[in-house]
């Protein structure tokens, strides 16, 4: 079995197997082809089925002077799946990333914006531009609901359920939740899609899509980015942000008024709590005024 063939069954297996997005596969591709490459550049004659333990300590040695510790940790993890991939397909017998350590990470806490920086980021959407309103959707619909990039831009009209002010997402490996769109965002949806969109000439694939481009077709993950950017020099906010930094937005303002966090797990669609617990640590001053207000040993 060559590389190529390797690579290529593992991609399928983690689209069919495990139902991964788009993004998460290349991802796990990325990391194989980088290992692939050392192998070319360094001439070592070794295939998906006898790779050796040494050689990947060698391929993490000389990555770990060009890459991050973050980045470091992803390439050993991708490559750990690979390899218990052709284990499960009896290709192998052992994983030879086993004894291999990622490097000690810091927990890395997101940026998030104040309610002021959002206000004043969505008063700087111009309404009188034809993509305004489909602008000031996004918006509210990235902070009110919660969403990811990926499930913003994937988002089906058949999916938008305004009777009960709910949303369907589908979120990664294609598990479906239930968020809320929240008054603000049921209405500027409501004025996207009743005034604008519907005399949009849409794109026949993309009927379905919520959000469109001038042409009528799905927006990316790019167009989405860049208008946030450009909304944030507008606004004179140095933050570097992203759509991701809404959502961490919308976690964090709703545990700081008393969200439990079983429920912000539900809503971000976390498979785990332990990835939710990350936005106890955010605002150290809103844990401490809720034990002052609620630990006896705390009241005078």
């Amino acid at each position: 079995m060559n590389w190529h063939q390797a690579l290529s069954d593992f991609q399928m297996y983690l689209k069919i197997e495990r139902g991964l997005s788009h993004n998460s596969i290349e991802n796990y591709s990325i990391d194989v082809k980088a290992f692939q490459n050392f192998l070319k550049r360094k001439k070592i004659n070794q295939t998906p089925l006898n790779c050796d333990e040494e050689t990947i300590k060698h391929f993490i040695y000389q990555s770990s002077k060009i890459l991050s510790p973050h980045t470091q940790a992803r390439r050993i993890a991708g490559l750990r799946s690979f390899f218990d991939y052709l284990i499960f397909e009896e290709y192998r017998k052992n994983n030879p990333t086993d004894l291999i350590e990622a490097p000690k990470l810091g927990r890395k806490l997101p940026d998030i914006l104040s309610l002021d920086e959002i206000e004043l980021l969505v008063k700087n959407i111009d309404l009188g531009h034809p993509q305004g309103y489909r602008n000031r959707a996004i918006l509210e619909i990235l902070y009110g609901s919660g969403l990811r990039v990926s499930e913003l831009v994937n988002m089906n009209l058949s999916n938008l359920l305004f009777k009960e002010s709910l949303i369907r997402v589908i979120g990664k490996g294609n598990k479906q939740r239930l968020v809320p769109m929240g008054n603000i965002s049921k209405k500027y949806l409501e004025i996207y899609i009743n005034e604008i969109r519907v005399v949009q000439k849409i794109n026949l694939e993309n009927q379905d899509i919520v959000f469109l481009n001038r042409n009528g077709k799905g927006l990316s993950r790019q167009m989405i980015f860049t208008l946030i950017n450009s909304l944030a020099i507008k606004s004179n906010i140095k933050k570097k942000i992203g759509p991701h930094t809404f959502r961490h937005s919308f976690a964090t303002h709703l545990l700081e008024n008393g969200a439990d966090l079983r429920t912000i797990q539900i809503l971000m669609g976390h498979e785990s709590i332990t990835t939710t617990e990350v936005y106890t640590h955010l605002d150290t001053t809103h844990l401490k005024s809720v034990v002052e207000k609620f630990h006896p040993r705390s009241k005078n």
